[in-house]
């Protein structure tokens, strides 16, 4: 309850400093976690801007070895072998939670299982790109993978910093300040009663003493 709807008192007074003060610590906490925070989007930004490089340089060989390979062979029977293919290759995604830097992360765990099997293509028909583009692929959706994790943590870092940076704000903008006026208002008020207070007792021990002073002299 706000001291505007009481009466102001010594109590009120120490229960705002008490809210204060903890509105200040709660600031300063928030405060040291977000420059860990920053910390953390520093040494992993330059790690992740490495790994999109990368992972955009493996797309587009990766582009250009199906376009040689799509010249060599034709569209519908890279389609074919690729369809005959998905019985020689058994991809396996499982996604899970993992804790880390005190956040909850995507962890995909992803396995390629190949049977022994003959290769679902003979080598005298098809392209010379064909075994190339086949590893390549194989390279491109771990990558990916791996890229999508690290981006998820970078997001994760974003929302984070913002949903901290927007406390923060609210601490140091709103309730900081209205607790530190309120504060104010309290002193002034419990001041001027005292004064008050004082003025009172003051005039009420000088009628005292002049009632006393007449009724000696009568």
């Amino acid at each position: 309850m706000s001291f505007r709807e009481t009466k102001p008192t010594k109590t009120n007074l120490i229960n705002l400093k008490k809210k204060l003060q903890f509105a200040l610590r709660g600031k300063n906490f928030l405060e040291f976690k977000r420059e860990l925070l920053i910390l953390q989007i520093k040494n992993n930004f330059e790690n992740y801007k490495n790994l999109r490089k990368e992972f955009f340089s493996l797309f587009r060989e990766t582009m250009l070895k199906l376009n040689q390979t799509y010249k060599e062979m034709g569209k519908n029977n890279l389609s074919l072998i690729s369809q005959i293919s998905t019985i020689q290759y058994k991809p396996r995604v499982s996604i899970g939670i993992i804790k880390e830097f005190g956040i909850s992360l995507s962890k995909i765990n992803y396995e390629l299982i190949k049977e022994e099997k003959l290769p679902a293509y003979s080598f005298d028909t098809t392209s010379q790109y064909l075994d190339e583009l086949i590893e390549l692929l194989k390279k491109f959706f771990e990558l990916i993978i791996f890229l999508a994790e690290k981006e998820d943590l970078m997001l994760n870092f974003a929302f984070d910093f913002k949903k901290i940076d927007r406390r923060i704000n609210g601490l140091e903008n709103i309730i900081i300040p209205e607790l530190q006026t309120d504060v104010k208002k309290i002193k002034k008020i419990l001041e001027e009663l005292e004064r008050e207070s004082f003025v009172r007792l003051k005039k009420t021990k000088y009628l005292i003493n002049k009632k006393k002073i007449k009724i000696g002299v009568d």
